[in-house]
């Protein structure tokens, strides 16, 4: 073989995986959710980085009030008592900001 051939094959081999190494792989949870989004498996256990103050911000933003008694579980999610529409719930946020309510 000549070195043109050589190059030509070497050039063929390698430029397909050149597009290979460049793509991204998408994330399977973001570490925050935006309001807009609901997780149907939230809460969602993980270490949380929310303060007390910005988890009970979070939960005022999303409709409750009265939120009082915020503590954090060793899974990583806020827990707070609050009230919806007037009505008394419970609420929970996750590290990712998930909010939900019983």
């Amino acid at each position: 073989m000549n070195f043109k051939t050589m190059t030509l094959v070497a050039a063929c081999v390698v430029i397909p995986t050149l597009g290979q190494a460049q793509t991204t792989p998408t994330a399977d949870k973001p570490a925050v959710v935006m309001p807009d989004q609901a997780n149907p498996s939230a809460p969602v256990k993980g270490e949380n980085s929310f303060t007390q103050e910005q988890a009970k911000s979070r939960m005022e933003e999303a409709g409750f009030t009265n939120v009082m008694g915020l503590t954090l579980d060793d899974e990583g999610v806020w827990h707070a008592a609050g009230e919806k529409d007037g009505a008394p719930v419970m609420i929970k946020m996750d590290y990712q900001g998930n909010i939900t309510s019983g």
